[in-house]
């Protein structure tokens, strides 16, 4: 959402300005996201079996235009 405050943007503070106990803490963990389709591609074993259809589809095409 665009921000459409009127107040001056707030510079982050410097390392020397974050106590010792913030700055040791560990980051807070991120929501887990979930692996989409760019992942599944990436399996050998899924772009095995596209392959070996899309091969097939390539040659009943083939076998259709130009043998019978």
């Amino acid at each position: 959402m665009l921000d459409t405050s009127q107040d001056e943007p707030q510079a982050l503070p410097s390392v020397a300005e974050v106590p010792l106990a913030r700055a040791a803490a560990p980051p807070v963990p991120l929501a887990p996201e979930g692996r989409g389709c760019l992942f599944a591609l990436s399996q050998p074993p899924l772009m095995i079996f596209l392959g070996v259809i899309g091969a097939l589809l390539l040659f009943a095409a083939v076998h259709d235009l130009y043998l019978l």
